[in-house]
């Protein structure tokens, strides 16, 4: 047996009788299941709930009676957002960004009922999920359990008896790395157990899930070794704990929490309001379908006028006020796309700001990976909100043009006694609605987006490890 395996196995005995250490990995090796078991168990429910309310608003949709179509552009329906498998490990901005959304004609709304807004104001200091405890809790264990790993043979004497028993400092520093890596290793387990078993749930993608486990394991090496790191560069361990809970509390928690303010103050971004006041502004700009005056109505008139060849709409062989429907949809769906976009664009930059700072950070870095392995970042709501606002154009076009070409203009326009049911179309029209559904992103594609989190903890690991073995060369000397 070497050195080293024989330090690590003592440094392992050390910790055993230690009852303080016992129990604190009891206690997180017991957290991490239960966060496992109640995230697995939360997101299962959110999921059942989504999509029997999904189902729910399909049917009330296609239940509707014989209606005018430009009724039902305005009756609506809602869409759920599905989560994947991943997200039963890291939500990501799940919970704040909202899970529904109401489709109607002439307006773009936003995703409604974020679990934030639902529940108890708790929920924003961060749900008990495995990756909130890999990422927070777990470094915070190892510091107290290594902090004093090489600082503690320091100040007792034994470090220098070791070595001139023939121990190198490259064994003594190895077993103590090995020691405490046995450890971060099994605070590590259940949490990738866990991940690996969403692997056989339907819908699961192999590459985020190795992409996440292989950064996670790489975060808990990097602790390590900076632990070891610290402990092997000051002369006493009370040192090296005030040092590595202040790196702790900056890295893991301030940062993260700070970053996001500063990103917000650095890019402003329109909030609702303000969104909504511009683009209603912009509206009266472009055109009133309903003022015949209005001068781009007036064109588009004249312009299906000629099309058709004819010199009045009652002589069209379409339903001119479909056709202006599905005009005012187009005008505003553009309209709605050019402010999305800014807001898109905006909220980029703050995102690419906070990712910046992985490089202070590797908390942040993981944060990043994690979210984006799992599909629960904010690049997943977009996708959502993407697909959503194209579900909604196509199926308020396709209701106007049923208007356009299922009820003629004289009764659209007539106000006799049977003229509310000569405008109706049969109510077998909005079975043959196509339904929405979710496309989710190919693992492939997550993988590659989490990929740049985890070169930075790789690049943290990789310069760790190397001022790790410059520090070893001088543990034991003289001071």
């Amino acid at each position: 047996m070497s050195a080293a395996t024989l330090i690590a196995r003592d440094e392992l005995r050390l910790l055993r009788r230690n009852r303080v250490a016992v129990i604190a990995t009891t206690l997180l090796v017991l957290l991490t299941i239960v966060a496992v078991a109640t995230s697995w168990a939360h997101q299962r429910g959110i999921a059942d709930v989504r999509e029997r309310q999904q189902h729910s608003a399909e049917t009330a949709f296609k239940a509707q009676p014989d209606r005018h179509p430009h009724r039902v552009v305005h009756y609506g329906t809602f869409i759920f957002r599905p989560l994947g498998p991943l997200a039963a490990f890291d939500p990501g901005v799940d919970a704040f960004t909202g899970n529904s959304m109401f489709l109607e004609g002439h307006r773009q709304n936003s995703a409604n009922f974020g679990d934030v807004r639902q529940s108890s104001l708790l929920v924003r200091f961060g749900q008990l999920t495995p990756a909130f405890v890999l990422q927070i809790v777990a470094p915070l264990l190892l510091i107290f359990l290594g902090y004093g790993a090489l600082a503690r043979e320091r100040e007792r004497g034994t470090l220098r008896l070791l070595m001139l028993q023939g121990v190198s400092r490259r064994s003594l520093v190895g077993g103590k790395l090995l020691a405490l890596g046995t450890v971060a290793f099994l605070a590590g387990l259940p949490a990738m157990i866990g991940l690996v078993a969403t692997v056989g749930q339907p819908g699961a993608l192999t590459l985020p899930m190795l992409v996440t486990a292989v950064g996670y394991l790489a975060y808990l090496a990097l602790w390590t070794v900076v632990i070891l790191l610290v402990s092997a560069t000051v002369r006493r361990s009370r040192d090296a704990l005030l040092a590595l809970v202040a790196l702790w509390a900056v890295t893991a928690v301030l940062l993260p929490r700070v970053m996001p303010d500063i990103a917000s103050a650095a890019v402003p971004l329109r909030n609702r309001l303000q969104t909504d006041i511009a683009i209603a502004r912009d509206l009266r700009r472009m055109g009133d379908s309903h003022n015949p005056a209005d001068p781009h109505f007036a064109a588009f008139k004249q312009s299906v006028l000629d099309r058709y060849g004819v010199t009045r709409i009652e002589d069209l062989p379409v339903n001119y006020k479909g056709l202006v429907g599905m005009e005012g949809e187009r005008l505003t769906s553009s309209l709605f796309a050019r402010y999305t976009g800014e807001s898109y664009a905006a909220q980029g930059r703050q995102i690419a700001l906070v990712d910046a700072t992985g490089i202070l950070s590797p908390t942040i870095a993981l944060r990043a990976l994690s979210m984006a392995a799992a599909g629960t970042d904010f690049a997943g709501h977009r996708r959502f909100l993407d697909q959503a606002e194209a579900y909604r154009y196509a199926l308020v076009q396709r209701l106007n043009r049923m208007q356009a070409e299922d009820v003629s203009y004289s009764d659209d326009t007539a106000e006799d006694a049977g003229a509310d049911r000569r405008k109706r179309v049969s109510a077998t029209n909005w079975s043959t609605m196509p339904d929405f559904s979710f496309a989710r992103a190919s693992g492939a594609e997550l993988a590659r987006a989490a990929l740049p989190g985890l070169a930075i903890i790789l690049g943290w690991l990789g310069a760790a490890t190397v001022l790790l073995a410059l520090a070893a060369r001088r543990v034991g000397a003289r001071r």
